[in-house]
């Protein structure tokens, strides 16, 4: 049984040397929400020391709100918002030597186009046109349902270790009290009966299916580096191998 720990790297948070260790797949902020060129080189070389896989994390050009304010976007509009993203970032890493082997949307975006399906297939499609080869999405979304049907990239189903969840699968909105696990223990039993089983307990108390191949850490956190090195200990104790799902 393996899993991938995901984190949200290049934002500005100043914890990037200390989680890089702990996770596999490195998400790099675009100069939109977050980060700039140096920030981005920066994180290209941190993620290359490591020996951990890159990719994309393109989201709003809203840096006030941190990209987490959703906006009105048509599908032409969210699919240059990539297309311009990952195009600054592949150019950097070409010159780093280094492959980008896949896009996660952030924030407001990640949220919109989950739910959407002619925002989901637009993003879709300008990934496969990027020829970047995988494309995480929020498990049980409709933009996992949309990817999938369109075929031509590796759709990459993700759960969360630190946030809670809607019966229908989405998460709670941030709002919303225990929309964010604070307790680091609830947290890493979650993601143990996510890669164990499969389900997780919703915020209304039901039981639901939930099958992801990739777990995000949140990267912004006063213990984040501490949580992914909990996270990476526990999942080794229950047998399962920690490995990128692009390599």
């Amino acid at each position: 049984m393996t899993i991938d720990l995901n984190c949200d790297l290049g934002e500005g948070a100043g914890r990037d040397a200390e989680l890089m260790p702990w996770v596999t797949t490195a998400n790099i902020a675009c100069g939109a929400h977050a980060g700039d060129e140096a920030t981005m080189r920066a994180t290209l070389r941190l993620a290359r020391r490591h020996g951990v896989a890159v990719g994309a994390h393109p989201g709003f050009a809203d840096p006030a709100e941190f990209g987490r304010r959703e906006l009105p976007v048509t599908s032409r509009e969210a699919a240059e918002l990539v297309r311009a993203q990952v195009g600054a970032l592949r150019r950097l890493a070409a010159e780093e030597g280094i492959g980008i082997g896949h896009v996660k949307l952030h924030g407001a975006l990640y949220n919109q186009v989950a739910r959407d399906p002619e925002l989901a297939g637009a993003v879709h499609d300008v990934v496969r046109e990027a020829g970047v080869p995988a494309l995480v999405v929020p498990a049980a979304s409709v933009q996992e349902e949309v990817s999938r049907a369109r075929g031509g990239l590796r759709v990459v189903p993700e759960v969360f270790a630190d946030r809670a969840y809607r019966a229908d699968g989405s998460l709670a909105p941030r709002a919303l009290p225990g929309a964010v696990i604070a307790d680091e223990s609830i947290a890493v039993a979650q993601v143990l009966r996510l890669a164990l089983e499969g389900r997780v307990r919703a915020v209304t108390g039901e039981d639901i299916v939930l099958r992801g191949e990739t777990v995000c850490v949140h990267g912004d956190g006063s213990r984040a580096e501490i949580f992914a090195r909990l996270l990476r200990e526990a999942l080794a104790a229950a047998g399962v191998e920690v490995r990128a799902f692009v390599r």
